[in-house]
């Protein structure tokens, strides 16, 4: 997900978006302990998404 998809989402959206990527991240992490896991750079992107949807979460608050 790119940052300006990110923007134009609603505070709602971004907050699903957000509950969706950890939910995957922990299923990544879990398919990578059982040695089912093939993509392993996508532990990495879902991270990356994380960050970029609590960054844009965290720069509404403050200006808000």
């Amino acid at each position: 997900m790119k940052a300006s998809e990110i923007h134009e989402l609603s505070q709602e959206d971004l907050a699903g978006k957000l509950k969706d990527a950890r939910a995957e991240l922990f299923n990544l992490r879990f398919q990578m302990a059982t040695s089912q896991l093939d993509n392993t750079a996508r532990v990495k992107q879902v991270k990356k998404d994380i960050a970029r949807i609590l960054t844009e979460m965290r720069a509404r608050e403050l200006s808000a």
